[in-house]
């Protein structure tokens, strides 16, 4: 997805504020799937109002949308989509928010990333799609995508995309400076010490801190510091093994200054990776898109291999970014906008996605001999969805995000941020994220419990 880095980004304090201003009741399934409960609708409820004469509104920033309406719409002829794009990550979601406040004006379909929907599934703005049948779908998405739209017993979006993690890395760079490919954590802060020793403008990778990607080595690591019980219950762990594994790690190249000081998606970010003085990125499948429009003279030089582990030869990938698509509860149009997810994310819309650079969670798609062998001319011929799909599978399970997510990631530079700055221990970070996380869900009514 070219602009998928966007999906990673996250919403604004104020938004989460307006989340749960808006209410969190707590919203378990009522329905029956395949069966017409209070919102739900039969699959023949849904085909007659595919056939009925409809206008849809779908808000929506990923560029791969636009392709599968036209496709939707030569379909389903009656049915008429207004595509908006009322602006990307917490623009979106403020918009989104205040329209759901209102109680109108909210579209009938909202893009949401997975990181997100709790926030708008606990403050009861989403339809739980298991009253349409949804929950038949579940094994044809990935595990960890499937599990994130599940949320307290109900199934509130459909998958669009996923964000499996790797390795990206420059091979010219570490076949110049003889480094082996780095497959456990030791021997990439190994290669990291190697690298800038050889050459002390380059480093192995960027990193001025970044909450979506902290929870995403956490998650890696086998942290599970997240949980959320009956609605309102929370617990808060930043100090579990898992987030101990991850700052092991990170302090070392934290403090030996092995990190280069650059923020991700700047020029700078750009440059480091057009002419490998970043020397590779640990991020989601989503990247290669990004590589080829941003770093075009790193055309045949960049590979992708498995993230580095912390036992060598037992494999273990997370997410990072993704999302998929919710109806909204003020549509009118309930069981035509849910046929529309069914196209956006069943296999007509997968295949429309993955050919315009998207990364699918649809394992039809992740498992086509097509996809897993299509060779990338910009990584130097390898098969590189080989080693993406593989990691779609290796996604540690369980992992959980808080239900004002948004809200915690928007204050990770003032907290974990901090650390960054002074070369400190991150650690002492993430108990100050932990600490202004757990107050400020307290104040929005939540019970927050912290070890």
């Amino acid at each position: 997805m070219k602009n998928n880095h966007r999906f990673r980004r996250v919403a604004t304090a104020a938004l989460a504020a307006s989340l749960l201003m808006g209410g969190m009741a707590a919203c378990g399934g009522s329905g029956t799937p395949g069966n017409a409960g209070a919102e739900g609708a039969t699959a023949d409820d849904i085909a007659q109002a595919l056939q009925t004469e409809t206008t849809l509104t779908v808000w929506g920033w990923a560029p791969q949308l636009e392709p599968i309406v036209e496709a939707f719409e030569a379909k389903y002829p009656k049915v008429h989509v207004n595509l908006e794009n009322v602006g990307t990550g917490n623009a979106h979601y403020t918009k989104l928010q205040n329209a759901v406040k209102a109680g109108s004006g909210a579209p009938d379909v909202a893009q949401i990333e997975y990181n997100a929907l709790p926030q708008f599934a606990l403050s009861d703005a989403l339809v739980d799609l298991k009253d349409f049948g949804a929950e038949e779908l579940k094994d044809n998405y990935t595990p960890s995508t499937w599990g994130s739209v599940n949320l307290n017993g109900g199934v509130y979006a459909l998958p669009q995309d996923s964000g499996p993690m790797a390795m990206f890395y420059r091979a010219d760079v570490f076949e110049k400076h003889g480094i082996s490919v780095p497959a456990t954590w030791d021997e990439y802060v190994a290669a990291a010490k190697t690298l800038h020793a050889a050459d002390p403008k380059s480093y192995i990778t960027s990193d001025t801190g970044d909450a979506g990607f902290a929870t995403s080595m956490i998650w890696q690591a086998g942290g599970k510091p997240y949980s959320l019980n009956e609605g309102t219950n929370v617990s808060v762990d930043l100090q579990d093994d898992g987030a101990k594994k991850w700052t092991g790690t990170w302090n070392q190249l934290l403090k030996d200054d092995l990190l280069a000081p650059v923020t991700s998606w700047s020029d700078e970010w750009y440059k480091g990776l057009s002419d490998g003085s970043i020397a590779t990125l640990i991020i989601g499948a989503w990247m290669p898109a990004n590589l080829e429009s941003g770093a075009e003279a790193g055309r045949g030089k960049w590979r992708v291999a498995p993230m580095p582990t912390y036992e060598k030869g037992t494999a273990a990938a997370a997410e990072n970014g993704g999302g998929g698509d919710a109806v909204l509860k003020q549509s009118k149009n309930k069981a035509a906008a849910y046929g529309f997810l069914q196209f956006a994310n069943g296999p007509e819309g997968s295949k429309i996605h993955a050919a315009n650079g998207g990364f699918p969670s649809t394992t039809a798609d992740l498992q086509s001999e097509s996809f897993l062998n299509a060779e990338s001319a910009y990584f130097g011929g390898q098969k590189i969805n080989e080693v993406l799909v593989q990691a779609s599978k290796d996604v540690v399970p369980g992992w959980s995000y808080l239900p004002f997510q948004t809200y915690a990631n928007s204050i990770f530079s003032d907290t974990v941020g901090q650390a960054y700055g002074s070369h400190g221990d991150l650690n002492d970070g993430l108990k100050a994220w932990q600490d202004a996380t757990a107050k400020y869900g307290q104040q929005q009514g939540f019970t927050v419990s912290t070890k």
